[in-house]
């Protein structure tokens, strides 16, 4: 089971993102609060888990929270700033989002741009060591998941109901058909999948 505090002296909001190695879509993040005694024997990374599970861990999550926000940088300001930066920018505007104001964040990763004066710790695979990552990941991955099914209907031809936006190879090839969408990151590199086998 993961853990339900880094620390227990201050007030700690877990944060992670989904999305980064898309070619389409914005990249998400969610910070969340839990209460110090929280405890979930199915929560953990969403990677880790089937759709199915997420959306009902998510429901729950909101329920229990302390607090929780969920934020994201679109396609164009990634192109702008790069996917890190938009990482971390997500994050921040998540983190504004909170109705409580953390003391302490944990971050799901091995980098963070400090965010104000807040005091802050990155933990690597954070997100299946520590409730509050693991609830921030499914939030960040729900939404992200529900706003690429509202464009998919705009582009279908993309597949983006299924692939959200990341490059397998249907996505790839559409894109070398047919080019970029406006929810396309420009600066991102699409590879002609029948190159990969030789």
């Amino acid at each position: 089971m993961l853990l339900a505090r880094f620390q227990y002296e201050l007030i700690e909001a877990g944060c992670d993102e989904a999305g980064r190695g898309c070619l389409a879509g914005p990249v998400f993040a969610a910070a969340v609060i839990l209460p110090h005694d929280f405890e979930h024997e199915l929560l953990n990374d969403s990677k880790q888990l089937n759709e199915e599970t997420r959306y009902s861990l998510r429901t729950e999550i909101e329920q229990c929270a302390l607090a929780y926000a969920v934020a994201f940088v679109d396609n164009n300001e990634i192109d702008e700033i790069n996917i890190l930066n938009a990482s971390f920018l997500a994050m921040h505007r998540a983190i504004e989002k909170l109705q409580i104001t953390p003391q302490l964040l944990i971050i799901d990763g091995n980098r963070f741009n400090k965010y104000g004066t807040t005091p802050h710790h990155c933990i690597i695979k954070g997100d299946g060591k520590y409730f509050s990552i693991a609830a921030a990941s499914i939030l960040a991955k729900t939404y992200r998941d529900d706003y690429m099914k509202q464009i998919a209907l705009e582009h279908p031809e993309y597949d983006w109901h299924s692939n959200k936006g990341y490059p397998t190879i249907k996505h790839r090839n559409t894109v070398m058909e047919l080019g970029f969408t406006p929810y396309h990151r420009k600066t991102f590199r699409v590879t002609n999948p029948q190159l990969e086998l030789f």
